[in-house]
């Protein structure tokens, strides 16, 4: 298994407002206690095909 990319530092990453699920994806519509891109990985097998580096990333 490869590494699954830092949803952190995703453009499509958002958080939540639910304490049971507190991290979110925009793209796959994912809400979970764990980073999206490990639910992801965990059942394609395979890395987030959707990461992209968000541009606020770049400006801090």
């Amino acid at each position: 298994m490869t590494r699954a990319p830092d949803c952190l530092t995703c453009r499509h990453f958002f958080v939540t407002w639910d304490k049971r699920y507190p991290r979110g994806c925009r793209i796959f519509e994912i809400k979970s206690r764990e980073l999206p891109s490990l639910v992801v990985l965990r059942s394609t097998g395979r890395r987030c095909p959707s990461y992209e580096r968000s541009p606020r990333v770049d400006r801090a």
